[in-house]
């Protein structure tokens, strides 16, 4: 299971254009689907609004290598997860985001590039394959069970969804029916290899589907606002804004500021 491409034995069944169109499908759907969530939502509208809005009102000028430098540290923010204050919250971000990289790009890469049995993909892509799901699951559960704030801190059950839970959930799905599709094949077990692949298919559908109303598009649009907050911050704009709720000047600075979950 961690050395066998798992693709390369389905082309026994389905063609390999067959298995590359699906995955062209779903991209297409993911760019589709961010655009219309940034149209219906207004979302770039308001950003572009804001950065102009912020702009004119800025006490100092940032220039292009301030600019750079920002851009810099907002994207190494990104890919720390450094927004989130919570140690576990960082940590199963990070497994997921970083599962999820692994899980997509070695799909991409395996279904183009060695989409046959004639053509052995190098053990290391299906071993990055099983880990990034394996990550995926692991940092989702642990999320979903232990580290929701409507589980951890408001004690509702785990097992209740909402709307906005769609992106995590369709993700964490297709992961866990993708390892037991990839281990049942590897097993020989043809029957259950074949409902637990229509059922991966469907969950992966779902997920690359669903942008417009899951959180899929926020992976988006957070590299884009952490950074208008850093030019904020280095233009003087956000000095002239009210102090935040959670703030020394709001509570006092021997009060504790709100837990982050």
């Amino acid at each position: 299971m961690f050395t066998s491409n798992p693709f390369a034995e389905l082309s026994a069944f389905i063609p390999p254009i067959v298995m590359q169109t699906y995955i062209v499908v779903m991209i297409l759907m993911v760019v589709g689907g961010t655009l219309f969530d940034i149209i219906h939502k207004k979302s770039a509208l308001y950003f572009f609004r804001n950065w102009r809005n912020s702009s004119g009102k800025a006490t100092r000028p940032v220039g292009g290598g301030e600019m750079a430098s920002l851009a810099i540290q907002a994207a190494v923010e990104g890919l720390a997860s450094g927004e989130f204050c919570s140690a576990q919250r960082r940590i199963a971000h990070l497994l997921t985001m970083y599962g999820f990289v692994a899980y997509v790009v070695t799909t991409v890469i395996m279904v183009f590039a060695y989409p046959t049995p004639a053509t052995p993909a190098p053990a290391i892509l299906p071993t990055l394959w099983t880990i990034g799901a394996l990550m995926i699951c692991l940092g989702g559960y642990w999320f979903w069970f232990f580290i929701r704030v409507d589980v951890a801190a408001e004690g509702n059950s785990p097992f209740r969804l909402v709307r906005a839970d769609l992106f995590v959930v369709s993700l964490m799905v297709s992961a866990t029916l993708g390892l037991v599709w990839a281990y049942l094949q590897a097993a020989g077990n043809t029957g259950w290899t074949n409902v637990f692949l229509t059922l991966y298919l469907l969950a992966t559908t779902v997920l690359f589907g669903s942008i417009p109303w899951s959180k899929f598009s926020h992976m988006f649009f957070k590299p884009a606002a952490a950074f208008q907050k850093r030019v904020e911050e280095a233009n003087g704009w956000r000095n002239n804004l009210p102090a935040p709720a959670d703030s020394p000047e709001i509570y006092g600075s021997a009060r504790r500021a709100p837990r982050n979950f």
